[in-house]
């Protein structure tokens, strides 16, 4: 089983729509019992509060339920219980690496750097904007989660059955 952290500010845009989209894409390659996927916030800002209402009617409107998600914040001991940690943009990727305790045996890094053509490029965050970033962020996330996926499937020789596309 292989254990993803997906990580931005407060845990209830960009990270639960990634952990969705991941969730989702990987049920449909048939990688769901490969694969397991969470989200934290690198403040806690919204613990315990659901993902944003207009994060859930953008996902929904792709097929994906956020609804049972709740904001958490990241702890010491996700650097151990993860395997892979995914900042959505740089500055979570400089406090993730920051709070990493010694023995860290996950080295946090930029979530769409599995993206073709996406390296080093981050997931916006569209909380203070309209609809429009929501669906950049859906966009994106699914980019990167093919990505991810596609590095999981051949790093692990995860059996696809259906498609990852």
């Amino acid at each position: 089983m292989v254990k993803v952290l997906f990580v931005c500010t407060g845990n209830i845009c960009r990270s639960p729509t990634a952990e969705g989209v991941f969730r989702h894409l990987a049920e449909r390659a048939g990688l769901g019992r490969h694969v397991t996927a969470d989200s934290a916030g690198t403040h806690s800002y919204h613990v315990g509060e659901p993902p944003d209402p207009r994060t859930q009617r953008a996902a929904l409107a792709r097929g994906i339920d956020l609804s049972s998600l709740r904001a958490r914040k990241v702890v010491a001991a996700d650097f151990t219980r993860f395997d892979h940690i995914l900042a959505m943009d740089h500055g979570h990727l400089v406090q993730l690496r920051r709070i990493a305790p010694t023995g860290a045996t996950a080295m946090p890094r930029l979530f769409l750097d599995d993206a073709p053509r996406l390296d080093g490029q981050e997931v916006p965050d569209p909380y203070y904007g309209g609809p429009d970033g929501f669906e950049q962020v859906l966009d994106l996330c699914e980019a990167g989660s093919h990505g991810l996926l596609d590095r999981l499937s051949r790093e692990s020789r995860f059996p696809i059955r259906g498609s990852i596309r």
